[in-house]
């Protein structure tokens, strides 16, 4: 029988745990201080580990503007925040605002509203001020005691885990930040003319207001979607806009073929984990980051879990918008008819959105045929395989001239520029 030496049972403890320190003092690098990035640099940092996040901007949200984002509730039966706070991560870092109902505007102006008796999606702001989810996160990870280098430039190859943001465009988004009269509110509105291929949107939170339209497809003197959107929403809205200033940005999706690279952790939109439909990638972000940080940590492996937890759900996204891409204002009244059809048969809004995102063989027998005619495979720098979808060429039902209102807000919005006064419509020269 064998037996331990004298003081052995001490000798095996103090050499497990020299490794365990080992371990704990070798550094963590992640590429990336978005949400992703910043969510797996709080988890590994709470875990005792040596963490260092690396980012070119000068801080977390410096690419956004302050924009309103949503993150959904509806992918998924738990509620997103309980799943945060269950991860060691507290919503109540950042502010956020929940909403259970919001206007749903077909393409021929009816105005419907899809609502749940739960919480629906939560609005969000982006940026660097102090009660964004980019400042939050990026307070939860230094808390835990991650360090964040900002203002720097690190190789992917030199990074455990992988969270840069897009690189390409596959989808724009153009809006208008300003100040309004009007309570808080969400409305989202389907429409071929406004946003080509896709939607646009208002979201009203505390006096401050952001009306936004995505362009899907590639359009010449752009900013007239943006005018023709604010025009409608002004003649359906008592707003009294008062514009502050303009934003922009870009979605790139594609899906890898594999979320683990030479060792490395792809997550985020750096991993193609997006929203191909309506793009709420927020949660797929944070989730992912979450995943990396556990496999980092040897709790779990990172391309089963997202396998079996997000990839689906992109790809369930990728079809719908496959789907989208192929019908105008005609199809789109299908979908909202649809969706308020269902509300009245199941006495709750948000099993539309369930459904729509929820895996099955259906999907799975389309799927061949929508990475074939969507996705364009291609080889990335990093030697890894994406098939991304590209930015669709405009259609002929995409040239029309704007109207009046819009060529008024457009002038507006050049001479706010130029620093004059925005005179509120009805006001006299006099």
């Amino acid at each position: 029988m064998r037996t331990e030496p004298p003081g052995g049972h001490e000798a095996t403890a103090e050499r497990r745990a020299a490794r365990k320190a080992v371990e704990l003092a070798e550094p963590i690098h992640i590429l990336g201080a978005g949400l992703s990035g910043l969510a797996a640099a709080a988890t590994l940092a709470s875990a005792g580990r040596n963490v260092h996040v690396h980012d070119i901007r000068e801080d977390s949200g410096a690419r956004f503007d302050g924009d309103f984002q949503g993150i959904e509730n509806w992918t998924s039966d738990a509620d997103f925040f309980d799943e945060m706070r269950d991860w060691g991560l507290d919503p109540s870092e950042f502010k956020s605002d929940a909403f259970d109902v919001i206007d749903l505007v077909h393409p021929d102006d009816v105005i419907t509203q899809p609502s749940t008796d739960s919480v629906a999606f939560r609005v969000v702001q982006r940026g660097t001020e102090g009660h964004t989810i980019d400042q939050g996160l990026k307070r939860m990870a230094i808390e835990a005691g991650a360090e964040i280098h900002y203002g720097t430039r690190r190789e992917p190859g030199d990074c455990h885990i992988v969270a840069a943001g897009p690189r390409e465009s596959s989808a724009v988004a153009f809006g208008e930040i300003f100040h309004t009269d009007h309570p808080n509110h969400v409305t989202f509105q389907l429409n071929d003319k406004l946003a080509p291929g896709a939607y646009s949107y208002l979201i009203i939170i505390d006096g401050i207001g952001l009306i936004c339209t995505c362009l899907w497809r590639q359009q010449r003197k752009s900013t007239r979607h943006l005018n023709e959107t604010i025009a409608w929403y002004e003649q359906h809205y008592d707003l009294n806009r008062r514009p502050i200033k303009r934003v922009g940005g870009k979605g790139d999706f594609g899906l890898p073929t594999r979320y683990v690279h030479e060792g490395r952790y792809y997550v985020g939109e750096a991993g193609g984990l997006q929203d191909f439909m309506w793009g709420f990638g927020m949660r797929y972000a944070i989730t992912s980051g979450v995943l990396a940080a556990k496999a980092v940590l040897g709790e779990c492996d990172y391309e089963t879990e997202v396998r079996r937890r997000l990839v689906p759900l992109v790809r369930a996204s990728a079809i719908n918008r496959f789907l989208m891409n192929r019908v105008g204002n005609r199809g789109f009244k299908m979908v909202a008819r649809y969706w308020m059809w269902n509300q009245s048969r199941k006495g709750d809004g948000l099993a539309f959105m369930r459904w729509l995102y929820k895996p099955g063989l259906g999907r799975r027998t389309i799927w061949p045929m929508v990475r074939l005619g969507m996705l364009r495979r291609k080889q990335l720098t990093d030697g890894r395989t994406v098939h991304r979808m590209p930015f669709r060429k405009a259609l002929k039902r995409d040239i029309w001239e704007p109207g009046a209102r819009a060529m008024e807000i457009g002038e507006e919005w050049r001479s706010v520029q130029r620093g004059e006064r925005m005179k509120p419509r009805g006001e006299s020269d006099s």
